[in-house]
């Protein structure tokens, strides 16, 4: 019988784990992602980010999620994709370049207040902690880069709130609730909301132990080109050692470094 050559089933990669895929592992795929994101062009749709890496869509969606919360991916208007803030600080690490913009506005930042900082992105209800610098004070906090965190209870949560539309807002609210964290949490939605107006006129949001006992924070909104928040920056203390009064002296500094971020996430 003639041999044909190799099947497509034969040129497969080899069994990982007793399986053979052609789509590869979910490293690879999540590998394959980031390269469709970043290529030229951008940014991207779902669907053509996932043709071009060969990856379902509905697989595509889910690795996209996870890579938005962790800042390698930026989520755009038009359901597109494109680079994140860590993508490119890795980039610039690689290629040599001077460190990437944003940890100079994070330690000017933290140098001028301080106090421990924090940068997140915004992903669907929660936000997620892309960058902590710790303050020179004798503690330390319990965020930690990668961490999930409620935009109800938070600085930087409930200013990302206060630039939603109010029915997105109810939206979230009506999805994720508002869980007490603390007895300081607002979770009333009629009381969310009239803070929520409060956070627009004075042009940041405090966090005064609501999220967790004994921590002040004060956060400011990130915007993109769209007036949409993309995230926030924060400044995070001990509410027995600042009060406050003395946590919202640190607005100006707060408000600035929120402006200068803009063009850079």
């Amino acid at each position: 019988m003639q041999d044909d050559g190799p099947t497509e089933e034969s040129t497969t990669s080899p069994a990982r784990g007793g399986r053979t895929s052609a789509a590869g592992t979910a490293l690879e795929k999540s590998m394959r992602i980031l390269e469709a994101v970043a290529a030229p062009g951008g940014p991207h749709r779902l669907t053509d980010v996932a043709a071009a890496a060969a990856v379902p869509k509905s697989s595509a969606f889910r690795i996209l999620a996870s890579l938005t919360e962790q800042g390698f991916v930026r989520p755009e208007s038009g359901a597109r994709y494109g680079v994140g803030p860590r993508l490119r600080g890795l980039s610039a690490l690689v290629s040599g370049g001077e460190p990437p913009s944003i940890g100079r506005v994070l330690g000017e930042l933290r140098e001028s207040v301080g106090q421990t900082v924090h940068l997140a992105l915004h992903s669907g209800e929660a936000l997620t902690y892309i960058r902590k610098l710790e303050s020179d004070q004798p503690f330390q906090t319990a965020s930690r880069v990668g961490m999930r965190m409620p935009l109800h209870s938070t600085a930087i949560g409930k200013s990302i709130l206060a630039h939603l539309p109010e029915e997105e807002v109810r939206a979230l609210i009506a999805s994720a609730g508002l869980p007490r964290r603390t007895p300081r949490t607002l979770t009333d939605p009629q009381a969310l909301l009239a803070e929520l107006q409060a956070v627009r006129a004075r042009g940041f949001a405090v966090d005064d132990e609501e999220n967790e006992p004994t921590i002040r924070c004060i956060g400011a909104a990130v915007l993109g080109p769209d007036g949409r928040p993309i995230g926030g920056v924060s400044v995070t203390t001990v509410a027995f050692l600042v009060s406050r009064e003395e946590i919202e002296a640190y607005a100006p500094a707060l408000r600035t470094a929120a402006e200068a971020l803009v063009p850079l996430l």
